[in-house]
């Protein structure tokens, strides 16, 4: 098939490229002009494990190019994806939807043959006739474009696995027995060969597909963290009991880790959206409980901030912290509401000299704050440290050992915020070892 993917971020860049490898020609729409000659290159201009050798095998195969022409990718062929950004909107928690609006805008006018719009941003429910009304209204083939719902649901550094071997597919209609079905399960057929669930549905349950699985998610981290606090004040482990909980096929282990809670681009964004548009519908009732959710993550930065300032005996001012992590998780170099550098942002407004190390997100993190210091060596980065704090969880943090690290710290001090460095191995090795959740 010949099909095209507008906005190559994250999302889009991912899907192009995976696009690709099922076999198809893809030519990918991108607005920013950098962007596009880093894409042709065979690059993408963000860290995503797998995708650079997956953008450079098909841009020279020719599968695979991209585009900042709206006119070129209307023309390329009748299947469109569209991925763009939807953040929040500036000092609110609703979705902010200009990107894809302005999508939609600007390739209609050039849609003069039937063509099937399959949008995979996360949006609030009602959004899809939205998108159906502007193509009517501007695209010159007018009821022959169809538009379709194809949700994502990928996990950041597992993006390229979760496209070509996703847990469902979900595509949403707003009519039965569409073409744009049988487009789009010719898009995705070796998916759905390889016996992929695939779910067929309306679109208003398509656009809550996403917000649902991601609430549901949230709603997991900040259960078990709400235990965390519990257990510190029992004098339990959340480690254990969070893996005693695990066992009930009912409930799982996977998905609930205790720690720092989630950051990233879409959790907060999307429980937060979730929310507003509940109250915009006159359900807001039904979802109050997620803003504790939300409290209860952003308690977990506070924790650690609190228990930090315990280990250096109430006071922040002077002081030397190391900080493992910038990015909100591991293998990505995504700082979006990373709670480590919340952590590190406001111990520095505190008083102490914060030094931060990641494998992957260092330059992110020095445009977005200048203010801290970075240094690329997890061991060299806490030299004369009078604390460390674990707060993404790499595993080459995990790797480095304790026993070399303690010769180059000022106090042998560390506060696990991830639970994945090994306590006793710490401990043997002179550290006092503290960790959220944990006596």
């Amino acid at each position: 098939m010949k099909l095209t993917v507008i906005g190559c971020g994250y999302l889009g860049a991912t899907h192009a490229a995976c696009m690709a490898e099922l076999g198809h020609e893809v030519l990918g729409m991108e607005a920013d002009m950098d962007k596009v000659a880093t894409l042709n290159s065979g690059k993408a201009p963000f860290f995503e494990r797998d995708l650079d050798e997956l953008l450079a095998k098909h841009t020279a195969s020719g599968r695979l190019k991209f585009t900042a022409s709206y006119a070129e990718a209307a023309a390329f062929g009748e299947l469109h994806f569209i991925g763009v950004g939807t953040p929040q909107r500036p000092g609110e928690h609703a979705y902010d939807l200009t990107q894809l609006f302005t999508a939609v805008r600007q390739l209609a006018p050039r849609l003069t043959n039937p063509a099937v719009i399959a949008v995979k941003c996360t949006v609030p429910v009602g959004t899809a006739p939205r998108v159906a009304e502007l193509l009517r209204d501007f695209a010159p083939a007018g009821d022959a474009i169809e538009v379709t719902w194809n949700p994502e649901f990928l996990r950041e550094s597992f993006a390229v696995e979760d496209t070509l071997r996703p847990d469902r597919l979900v595509l949403g209609f707003n009519t039965e027995h569409s073409w744009a079905e049988a487009l789009l399960r010719q898009c995705f057929a070796k998916i759905i060969e390889a016996g992929t669930p695939t779910i067929v549905t309306d679109w208003a349950t398509a656009e809550l597909v996403k917000s649902s699985a991601n609430a549901f998610l949230a709603t997991k981290i900040s259960f078990i963290n709400a235990m965390a606090e519990v257990c510190e004040i029992a004098g339990a482990d959340v480690f254990q009991l969070a893996d005693a909980l695990g066992h009930d096929v009912r409930i799982g282990r996977r998905g609930m880790r205790p720690g720092l809670g989630f950051g990233g681009g879409c959790l907060p964004k999307d429980i937060r959206g979730f929310m507003a548009r509940a109250g915009e519908l006159g359900a807001d009732q039904a979802l109050t409980f997620l803003r504790e959710v939300d409290a209860i993550n952003n308690r977990r930065r506070g924790r650690m901030i609190d228990l930090a300032r315990e280990q250096l005996d109430g006071d922040f001012m002077g002081k030397r912290i190391t900080v493992w992590g910038a990015a909100f998780k591991p293998e990505t170099d995504d700082i979006r509401d990373s709670p480590a550098l919340a952590v590190a942002q406001k111990i520095h407004e505190l008083g102490a000299t914060v030094t931060v190390t990641d494998p992957k997100a260092l330059d992110n993190a020095r445009k977005a704050h200048p203010e801290l210091d970075y240094v690329d060596d997890p061991i060299a980065a806490a030299e004369d440290a009078d604390l460390l704090l674990h707060l993404t969880e790499w595993s080459q943090f995990s790797h480095v050992d304790p026993h070399r690290l303690a010769q180059r710290v000022a106090s042998p001090k560390v506060i696990d915020g991830r639970g994945t460095l090994n306590p006793d191995r710490w401990r043997e090795a002179g550290w006092a070892y503290r960790a959220l959740g944990r006596p």
